[in-house]
């Protein structure tokens, strides 16, 4: 069966409030985009080429403090067995992608977004590691052509050690390195990340 992707259109994103870059203001499109009504499930081949769509993707980034304060995030690059094909062999350090109408079901939009991201980090990491979590921000880029089609909602977990695997195969590389090293190293990353890393620990 063709995949369907969870859409808001771009018209009410831009009624909430257009920006571009990342937005600390989660609860401002939250409560808009999943209110009853708001967003859909369109197909994928459809909301790839059309801008006038946003695809909502949960982005997951893991963190670590050692005693001492020090940051570490959490990084991998991008397999070519992945599906967005134009971020294949890019770094990244956000884990997540598409919501789909089998994580809605019977469910608030509310729930089903948070089984989505709950789902896509399972699919893709085993955390060995307690952690709490918070969502804290968006990110929007409209000058990539991925960028057009999508936005992402950033998840902080911070984690009590530094210990993630692999659960499939197409995250390559993948480990948890000091925030100073990804900023020598910035431009290897996927646009989504850099605006992350910018946003989130330029001062760490």
């Amino acid at each position: 069966m063709e995949e369907e992707v969870l859409v808001v259109s771009r018209e009410l994103f831009c009624q909430v409030g257009y920006f571009q870059g990342f937005c600390p203001d989660v609860e401002r499109y939250l409560r808009v985009f999943l209110s009853p009504g708001k967003a859909q499930f369109i197909p994928r081949r459809l909301a790839e080429n059309d801008p006038s769509y946003k695809q909502l993707i949960p982005y997951a980034v893991f963190v670590f403090r050692d005693k001492g304060g020090k940051t570490y995030v959490y990084q991998y690059v991008r397999g070519t067995g992945q599906g967005e094909r134009r971020l294949h062999a890019k770094r990244s350090i956000g884990i997540g992608g598409h919501i789909n109408p089998g994580d809605q079901g019977e469910k608030t939009p509310e729930v089903a977004y948070r089984q989505a991201l709950h789902r896509e980090v399972a699919e893709e990491i085993i955390v060995q590691a307690p952690w709490t979590e918070r969502c804290v921000g968006l990110i929007n880029d409209d000058q990539t052509e991925v960028g057009r089609v999508h936005l992402g909602v950033v998840h902080l977990f911070e984690l009590t050690s530094p210990a993630i695997a692999p659960a499939e195969p197409d995250i390559w590389h993948g480990g948890f390195c000091p925030v100073e090293e990804l900023f020598a190293d910035l431009s290897a990353f996927e646009t989504w990340s850099q605006i992350c890393l910018q946003a989130l620990f330029s001062r760490a």
